[in-house]
């Protein structure tokens, strides 16, 4: 009886650690393209640790946000122009990432405007 429910309850509040790194499908707003990436109990634990001693030589120590080379390093491998926007504070395992839409994923560069087709005029 009460034992099983207590057991449920302390699995729905206990976190989902998958056993690898998982990325969750793209989405977009009007600005920018987003997705979540989902880190293993042991890379998480890697992360923290990182985060609390500075991460790479000349970084802050306590910062939150994980740069390119912080997050590559972790394993997470994604295409080029993604940064680390946000913490999901119930969940530190999950990163938030977002890129400008018209990102070049291979140079990382948002390209410019769009050019203006043959015959089209621009207002």
């Amino acid at each position: 009886g009460s034992r099983v429910l207590l057991s449920v309850s302390r699995a729905l509040d206990m976190p989902h650690y998958p056993d690898d790194i998982e990325y969750s499908d793209k989405y977009e707003d009007d600005t920018y393209e987003y997705r979540h990436v989902i880190l293993p109990r042991a890379h998480a634990k890697r992360m923290q640790r990182m985060l609390q001693t500075g991460g790479f030589p000349g970084e802050t120590p306590g910062t939150t946000l994980l740069t390119e080379p912080e997050w590559r390093d972790l394993g997470v491998t994604q295409s080029r122009g993604w940064q680390h926007y946000e913490v999901h504070r119930p969940e530190p395992h999950i990163l938030l990432f977002r890129r400008p839409l018209g990102t070049n994923p291979v140079t990382g560069q948002v390209n410019p405007v769009k050019p203006v087709a043959e015959g089209q005029t621009v207002s």
